[in-house]
């Protein structure tokens, strides 16, 4: 039986991995370290014509957001141990298989306080995805690496700024939709539904010009 612990405590508390590595052996997962995703910080997929389950995980998230993903990904997994593909992804059998999953992490003293409160509250009702949870998303992101600290987030900024993704779009900012923001890129007038705490950098230069010759 292979040990992953090594390779996986680079990603994850320490004490963690032991873990994660022994339901990587015994379910005979594909497990892989995947690039930065904007669309998502991990997924799982089931067994397919003789492909193993599959799970990957975004390789730079910080090691709490890593776990707390990884956990949400093989309860998908025991999910479909279950129940195959009979039960929605999300539904009551995937929050109970959450909560399962999680406890033995809850038992070894390795979150920091504020997250461990944070997650005592989305286990309440487990959700899609842990940036569904603003709170418990917005506590996560409070241990990223000191040189993601440049960015900040939609909700952060002031209504009409300016700002840049890191692909070279440039939006500015408009009203709230009930829970998203409108933005309308400059290039293309489009507009475009944008996540609270989606991470953008502010262009200064831009919004230091009059308001009125920014607006679409």
């Amino acid at each position: 039986m292979a040990d992953f612990s090594k390779q996986l405590s680079k990603y994850m508390p320490a004490a963690a991995a032991p873990i994660i590595s022994t339901w990587i052996n015994d379910t005979g997962c594909q497990f892989r370290i995947a690039r930065s995703r904007r669309t998502k910080l991990g997924d799982y997929t089931a067994p397919f014509r003789g492909a193993p389950h599959r799970i990957s995980i975004n390789h730079d998230l910080n090691p709490y957001a890593f776990l707390i993903t990884t956990i949400h990904e093989f309860a998908h997994l025991r999910t479909w141990q279950r129940y195959k593909n009979k039960v929605k992804p999300h539904g009551v059998e995937w929050k109970s298989s959450y909560k399962e999953l999680m406890y033995p992490f809850l038992q070894l003293s390795i979150f920091p306080s504020d997250i461990l409160l944070a997650i005592a509250r989305y286990m309440d009702n487990p959700a899609a995805s842990s940036c569904t949870d603003l709170h418990l998303y917005r506590t996560l992101k409070g241990y990223d690496k000191a040189s993601e600290k440049g960015l900040t987030t939609v909700e952060d900024i002031e209504e009409n700024s300016i700002f840049v993704l890191n692909d070279g779009r440039v939006f500015q900012k408009k009203e709230k939709l009930r829970k998203r923001y409108k933005c309308v890129e400059l290039a293309t007038k489009k507009i475009y539904l944008f996540h609270p705490i989606a991470e953008v950098v502010v262009l200064p230069e831009y919004n230091s010009m009059s308001p009125e010759g920014l607006h679409p």
